[in-house]
């Protein structure tokens, strides 16, 4: 059993991408638990001389998500790095019968899915030459600046996609959220809350063009999110308490964010070409404490997912996120 678990299949994307199953060992309430990691490798010799070929890049995505998106694999593949994405436990290819979506009650227990993900491609090995760039949306984005704070001089870099760094309701709403979140963790961890999130950030892309397809995807990307808990929230809370105290990531950071927010409160056009989640303001201050070379790319007409915008600001991404790797991370 252990020796297909760690074998590496077609992945549901289509070819070149394939999936490996990473046993991460059993939980008390839900049996065992996994992640996937997903790669796609770009050919060794059209890639001899590209300016990322030395490079390993993991993306983590957000909550209630999953990794498909392939146009961003392949910005990185055509520039010689090879792409590998990680479905945390509990998500997306995943979720095992059983297993509460989404749940987590410390995101450093997120070490063990990070690190079994290293050690498949490669990037724990005495003496490797690769260079690990991290990438990460929203709540991965918040996982993985938690993470290279804890483990400095493992990452070259750090590209941030609308990061969760701090609360929708900011520094204050949040010191004053955080008290009650936590005793409702410590009573009931696993229990239900209200629902926030009313669909429309669904909707938007929807509009856009930019929702993956098919009922397997639909499972792992449910229309209004996965249900969430007070333990999960206390866990969000506590990484953005230590955010908002500093941390360090050790390598240059990249952040990209919409220009403008719209609230959620009602249905707007606007929301196809804001962020409808975070406050982008909130999360551009927070940026400025994960590390000590950070830099922030505002863009007009971006939505929470940048990379899920329209073709405009996509490109615009795109084209900056490529500027920077120039600057920051490319040979030469």
């Amino acid at each position: 059993m252990a020796g297909q678990l760690r074998q590496w299949v077609p992945d549901v994307l289509g070819a070149p991408f394939e999936q490996l199953t990473l046993p991460l060992g059993v939980d008390d309430e839900a049996g065992p638990v996994v992640a996937t990691l997903v790669r796609t490798i770009p050919n060794p010799l059209t890639s001899l001389f590209a300016p990322l070929r030395d490079v390993d890049v993991l993306a983590v995505h957000g909550w209630s998500d999953y990794f498909f998106q392939r146009e961003v694999a392949q910005f990185w593949t055509r520039r010689g790095a090879r792409f590998y994405a990680l479905d945390l436990r509990r998500y997306g290819r995943s979720l095992r019968d059983g297993d509460a979506p989404g749940y987590i009650d410390d995101l450093d227990d997120y070490d063990a899915d990070i690190e079994a993900a290293l050690e498949a491609m490669g990037q724990t090995d005495a003496g490797t030459r690769r260079r690990l760039v991290l990438l990460g949306h929203s709540t991965g984005g918040l996982t993985l600046t938690l993470w290279a704070d804890r483990h400095p001089g493992r990452a070259a870099a750090l590209v941030l996609n609308s990061p969760w760094l701090e609360l929708q309701l900011g520094a204050i709403g949040r010191q004053a959220l955080a008290p009650l979140v936590e005793m409702r963790a410590r009573l009931d961890p696993r229990g239900s809350q209200p629902a926030v999130d009313l669909g429309f950030y669904t909707r938007a892309q929807a509009e856009i063009g930019t929702l993956p397809a098919g009922e397997e995807q639909a499972a792992w990307r449910p229309e209004r999110g996965f249900p969430t808990a007070p333990g999960w929230l206390a866990a969000v809370l506590d990484g953005h308490r230590r955010v908002a105290g500093g941390v360090e990531v050790g390598c240059p950071a990249f952040v990209l964010l919409s220009a403008e927010s719209t609230p959620p409160l009602a249905w707007r056009d606007s929301m196809t070409s804001t962020d409808s989640v975070l406050w982008v303001d909130d999360i551009a201050r927070a940026a400025t404490r994960i590390g000590r070379l950070v830099t922030i790319a505002r863009i007009e007409g971006a939505i929470h997912d940048v990379f899920l915008s329209r073709p405009g600001p996509r490109a615009a991404a795109f084209t900056t996120l490529a500027e920077w790797l120039d600057g920051y991370v490319a040979r030469g």
